[in-house]
């Protein structure tokens, strides 16, 4: 099936000067969940403002399942959900009457069955009369979730969807975008919480001072760039590396009280017990083995450091992966202009 989201060649300009956007090429897959990882001020809010039409693009084609996100708008907003950062809301407004208003934006129907089965899935249903001000941020950010869902689109977007809510309500989104998920939703979030890309993303995408770095399939991903380290904890510390294990690849740690070795590929877990047997052969003993493996976090880390300084290789990746040369803050997403995405 053709990708439900496609971007080409896709630059953002502002009248400043400032290059939010540069040369953009993506595509999204349907039913797929995308993150998209950034540090501040990278363009992510810019590249979701113009996914959503909010923001205009300077160059570049983008189509949301088949409709031009300029020329053919209403079409292409009407399969979009967007959940931004900030809680924009009528606050004396009820919870079921501000989520039927979105659905009215859009020019459709009531529909009180979907809206309450989406109250209920949010665990909103018992809120539902109440005034969206006497809510909790965390019932506030379920509302914003409800208004983005109301007119049944196929895309979702959540912008920092679990930021400044606590631990038990984030693992609870969790759950929810797996449901939206198997019910075939594609969602395309944004997050600082490298443990939740982890978590939910089929795919990750890392943006960098407006250009998009990769986009990979996470596991993949993690096997390419992940490492894993085997850290020795020695019976007594050594004074130097001996020469052999330094040719090795080994370093010490620690005022010489850990052996670390730094395992490249899967290939090189063959290597450890002819490793072990050498450090014993040379009559080093330890006590304890620990070995860390790197997360997405770390990858993510690396990868910005290494982009930063122009030495970025990633093999197997192709695109978008010399230096960057815009800087500065995403502009303002401007989400006020519309209610999560609608046409105006």
């Amino acid at each position: 099936m053709p990708p439900i989201i496609s971007i080409s060649n896709l630059t953002k300009t502002y009248a400043s000067g400032f290059k939010a956007l540069d040369r953009v090429d993506l595509e999204i897959e349907r039913g797929e969940v995308f993150a998209l990882l950034g540090p501040n001020g990278a363009g992510k809010t810019t590249l979701i403002s113009i996914m959503c039409g909010i923001v205009t693009p300077s160059t570049g084609v983008l189509t949301v399942d088949g409709h031009d996100i300029q020329k053919d708008y209403r079409a292409a907003r009407a399969k979009i959900g967007l959940v931004p950062q900030e809680l924009y809301t009528d606050a004396f407004e009820s919870v079921v009457a501000t989520v039927n208003f979105s659905r009215g934006l859009f020019g459709l129907p009531p529909n009180r069955a979907h809206v309450e089965q989406v109250l209920k899935d949010l665990s909103l249903w018992e809120k539902r009369k109440d005034r969206i001000m006497t809510l909790s941020g965390g019932m506030k950010r379920r509302t914003m979730i409800a208004k983005a869902l109301a007119h049944e689109p196929q895309i979702l977007f959540l912008d920092e969807p679990t930021a400044g809510v606590d631990v038990e309500l984030r693992r609870g989104m969790w759950a929810l975008m797996r449901r939206l998920r198997e019910n075939g939703m594609t969602i395309i979030l944004t997050t600082h919480y490298i443990e939740e890309a982890e978590e939910m993303a089929d795919r990750v995408g890392v943006i960098h001072k407006g250009k998009l770095i990769l986009a990979q399939e996470k596991a993949a991903l993690m096997s390419t760039l992940g490492k894993k380290q085997l850290t020795l904890q020695l019976s007594s510390p050594l004074s130097a590396l001996p020469r052999e294990l330094g040719e090795l690849g080994m370093t010490l740690k620690t005022g010489g009280a850990e052996l670390e070795y730094t395992l490249e590929s899967q290939n090189d877990s063959a290597n450890i017990p002819a490793l072990l047997a050498r450090i014993s052969s040379l009559g080093i003993g330890f006590k304890d083995i620990q070995t860390h493996k790197s997360s997405l976090e770390d990858i993510f880390v690396r990868l910005v450091s290494e982009q930063s300084s122009s030495r970025l290789s990633v093999p197997g990746i192709s695109g978008q992966a010399s230096g960057a040369t815009s800087q500065g803050q995403d502009a303002p997403a401007q989400a006020a202009r519309t209610q999560n995405g609608a046409p105006q």
